[in-house]
């Protein structure tokens, strides 16, 4: 079965989760004793890994030419309902698979802190040294941080994606129906319609991710349940996954910033500090992602988070002002299919944030799908 899907266009962020991939991740940053800007490339590029949608070869109108690889799709798109071939873009940095089962499918599906992910960590903090090193970093908090929150999906067509009896236990006197209708207000109304029936009845395991649990994985303060492809009953609570993903991500960044290798399990956040962080995702309830975002920048000015009290620096992840126009002079949010005219290359490009992030997911890429995965019996490339 094959659903088709008529994605239309919007202004909305496409993905949900911008209040921890970027605010949290900056804050945690910050409380490891990282220096201001580099906490802020570490935190853009962790959040970029969701906006970097643009695949394929930049060519400038001078000669030179730059590949690039999407480290994600928009949020609703018919491809990753129908297509086998996003283990290069979720498996590696969305669905890290747990490598734990028999089957290539079970050992595909994802696990929080799973000892292939551990693996993964480590790669990140050994690439310090490197001109791209913090670049890598967001990248690995990005994926690190998405085994508590997609745990139990698959980056692959799996039986595990399958999703039904889908319920928000956050808001009880609230269907998800009514939630998720606000949630993808841009969609023609009959394509949100089919998109529920065919996610209910699906039943060959084939989407991809966590596409049929809509938003629920991805937002801090849900509780929801759901009935998953092999009949089995899953309950949910994200917050205390969201606040273990703070502690161990702290604890990398803690490593990195002392410039060790492996990470101290043991070190997590102080009481005081974890407490502020859990009272903030909790109450922190928009189905607005940027008005999450702003309400933790705006906790983090007022001094809420013990230990800091500071602006947290804007995110602009495409056109004006974003990495690739500050590197490329491309206004444009895609700049395929004729939408922008070829730059010039400049020599700046060489040291650019843009390169930097996109030369790391590259390297990230390949160690993932060619070293880490294969040696946990995942072989997907």
């Amino acid at each position: 079965m094959a659903l088709q899907i008529t994605y239309v266009q919007s202004e909305r962020r496409e993905q949900l989760n911008i209040d921890f991939h970027y605010g949290v991740v900056y804050v945690l940053a910050r409380l490891a004793n990282v220096p201001p800007a580099q906490a802020q490339t570490i935190a853009h590029a962790c959040q970029y890994v969701d906006d970097a949608t643009t695949d394929g070869t930049l060519n400038f109108s001078t000669g030179e030419a730059f590949e690039r690889f999407a480290t994600a799709h928009v949020m609703v798109d018919y491809h990753t309902l129908n297509r086998r071939d996003d283990s290069t873009v979720w498996v590696p940095f969305h669905f890290f698979p747990g490598g734990q089962g028999v089957t290539l499918d079970e050992r595909a599906v994802c696990r929080p802190n799973s000892a292939p992910v551990q693996e993964m960590v480590q790669a990140a903090l050994q690439a310090k040294g490197r001109p791209n090193g913090a670049h890598r970093l967001g990248i690995a908090l990005h994926t690190y941080v998405d085994t508590w929150a997609h745990q139990n999906f698959a980056g692959i067509p799996s039986a595990a994606n399958a999703v039904s009896h889908l319920k928000d236990d956050t808001a009880p006197q609230q269907g998800f129906v009514e939630e998720v209708k606000g949630l993808f207000g841009h969609l023609e109304a009959t394509v949100v319609d089919g998109l529920f029936d065919a996610t209910r009845k699906w039943s060959g395991g084939a989407l991809v991710g966590h596409g049929a649990a809509l938003t629920f994985p991805d937002l801090p303060y849900a509780r929801w349940s759901y009935v998953d492809g092999h009949g089995i009953p899953v309950s949910r609570n994200n917050l205390p996954d969201f606040l273990a993903a703070a502690d161990h991500a702290y604890s990398m960044l803690c490593a990195w910033q002392a410039g060790s290798v492996s990470i101290d399990p043991a070190l997590v956040l102080p009481a005081a500090t974890r407490s502020a962080l859990q009272t903030l995702l909790s109450t922190n309830r928009s189905t607005d992602a940027d008005a999450r975002l702003a309400a933790i920048a705006a906790a983090l000015a007022r001094g809420d988070i013990p230990g800091l009290k500071e602006s947290l620096p804007a995110y602009i992840g495409k056109g004006i002002g974003s990495w690739k126009h500050l590197a490329t002079g491309i206004e444009a949010a895609d700049d395929q299919y004729g939408v922008a005219s070829a730059p010039p290359y400049r020599a700046l490009f060489e040291t650019s944030d843009y390169r930097h992030f996109h030369a790391a997911v590259k390297e990230a890429r390949l160690i993932i799908t060619e070293e880490i995965l294969p040696r946990h019996n995942v072989r997907l490339l």
